[in-house]
């Protein structure tokens, strides 16, 4: 990029006269880059061909033409995906001019409303292959795939999430902008008394609504450490005027390791793991991605729980007792769980139940009897 304007000595005019430039990552400059709308190219300049620019995800939809432009980054063949079946993304795209306008008064910034709501949502976009109440985003999924995603389930996933669940993240964004919701975060965690929030969490129940979930409450209570938990953490502390050391106070700044992924990198792993062949492919070649995924949720979900027993612990004997072992009943809870689904996937996929029961140090009588209880409660 050319150096003017740059405002640094160092970059302008140098030896001889001669300009000088500033090397920057166009992206990290201008933002995502996406394919354009052709028909629209074709319409304002009168040759097809293919279009590329800088688009923010909040300005993907070409509403003339109903179409998702997709990232132009990965390694794909699809410009766009068809949106016309689903037409609340489109409502959703009109719907964030509002949003914008709020988080620009409040001195939030639009994009890292976005980024932050965006993160919420895409973590549970991975959660949501186990949430047996969830419709709404496998229909959405199967109309921009073309009718059924099923065939290549896992790679419509990976490029069909932003459009899917665009109208959640709009909807995220205009929730997490109002102050009644900071007020109900603030009270369901126990206001200026600090408390451990349960399923009943009036803010995540609320939340859930918004999204028209009314049951997603409980399990977005549950999810600690996202950038929901985060974004609550900030308000609260806020509220009760708490500052600890290497804790921020912005609400809307997101962890680098809470970002979600990008398509492209998504697609690169899928790839090398396509590639990569021996017991992974043969793993993944046996067991369902939704099987596969809600193993893998399992274990993370365990490593979140015992994350939170690091650090320090303040109360007394008692209440510090009780909170370490309901993280470590949790964990082992989630644990034996991960155990039972992976030992079902190892016998589904043709291993012999006796080689199962070694593996997972169980009787092989009572791993038949509890994998025979699993199926009958499916």
């Amino acid at each position: 990029m050319p150096s003017w304007g740059q405002e640094d000595g160092k970059l302008s005019a140098g030896k001889n006269g001669v300009p000088a430039a500033a090397w920057r990552t166009g992206g990290a400059v201008a933002g995502p880059v996406a394919f354009g709308c052709r028909l629209c190219a074709a319409r304002r300049t009168g040759t097809a061909g293919r279009v590329v620019r800088y688009t923010p995800r909040w300005q993907r939809v070409c509403v003339r033409h109903g179409q998702w432009l997709v990232d132009a980054d990965a390694d794909q063949p699809l410009e766009h995906l068809d949106v016309r079946g689903v037409p609340e993304v489109a409502a959703a795209q009109r719907r964030w001019a509002g949003v914008a306008r709020r988080a620009a008064r409040v001195g939030a910034g639009p994009d890292r409303v976005f980024a932050l709501a965006h993160a919420v949502v895409a973590r549970w976009w991975e959660q949501a292959l186990h949430w047996e109440s969830e419709t709404i985003w496998p229909r959405r999924l199967h109309r921009v795939a073309g009718g059924n995603a099923g065939g290549d389930l896992g790679r419509w996933r990976i490029v069909g999430r932003d459009a899917v669940v665009f109208p959640e993240v709009v909807a995220v964004a205009d929730a997490l902008l109002d102050p009644a919701m900071a007020e109900l975060a603030c009270r369901a965690s126990g206001g200026m008394r600090p408390r451990a929030r349960g399923e009943d969490d009036p803010f995540c129940h609320r939340l859930g609504e918004q999204v028209d979930r009314d049951w997603l409450g409980p399990l977005a209570a549950a999810d600690y450490g996202g950038p929901l938990s985060g974004w609550r953490g900030a308000i609260v502390r806020a509220r009760r005027g708490i500052r600890p050391p290497g804790w921020g106070d912005d609400p809307w700044h997101l962890k680098r390791e809470q970002q979600p992924a990008t398509m492209a990198g998504q697609l690169r792993v899928m790839a090398a793991e396509a590639q990569a062949g021996g017991s992974g492919t043969r793993w993944r070649a046996t067991v369902s991605a939704e099987h596969r995924f809600h193993i893998t949720r399992l274990l993370d979900e365990a490593r979140e729980e015992l994350a939170h027993l690091r650090g320090a612990q303040s109360g007394t004997t008692a209440e510090v007792a009780r909170t370490l072992l309901e993280h470590l009943s949790q964990s082992a809870e989630l644990i034996d769980r991960a155990v039972l689904h992976t030992a079902a996937a190892a016998v589904a996929a043709g291993v012999t139940l006796e080689e199962v029961a070694r593996w997972s140090r169980l009787p092989t009588e009572e791993l038949a009897r509890v994998l025979a209880a699993s199926q009958g409660d499916d």
